[in-house]
């Protein structure tokens, strides 16, 4: 728990909500925990049609937790901030940008857990 809490934004509540509803945090890859959660990319493309993405199914508590998380990240921690800023910019829409600061976060999070590492901004800069 005092792992997850030492990324900027991740509180009591994000922490516990993810060591319980969540217990796959850590031992699976990326892409099967952001499908797991919810908050993968869903392509929504039928032969020749390419339509936009979504994100669709999961865990419902664990992703309007990581919603919370994203939110307050983009305000307090500096990688997190620098991605969503980087994505309105480029003109993605302010929900859109942050489902995938949520994605990002999970990613952050898992590889962390999975690694047994503590937050280190310099780290997730290069990555």
């Amino acid at each position: 728990m005092k792992l997850l809490k030492s990324v900027p934004g991740v509180g009591a509540v994000t922490s516990t909500t993810l060591l319980v509803n969540l217990p796959e945090l850590g031992s699976l890859s990326h892409k099967q925990i952001s499908s797991l959660v919810g908050v993968a990319p869903i392509n929504h493309d039928s032969g020749k049609h390419r339509g936009k993405q979504f994100i669709w199914g999961g865990r419902a508590q664990v992703r309007a937790v990581l919603y919370m998380a994203a939110l307050t990240a983009t305000q307090c921690n500096p990688v997190i901030k620098a991605f969503y800023e980087r994505l309105c910019q480029s003109g993605k829409p302010k929900k859109v940008a942050l489902t995938a600061c949520m994605h990002k976060l999970l990613v952050i999070l898992n590889a962390m857990v999975k690694n047994g590492a503590s937050w280190q901004p310099n780290c997730v800069e290069q990555a």
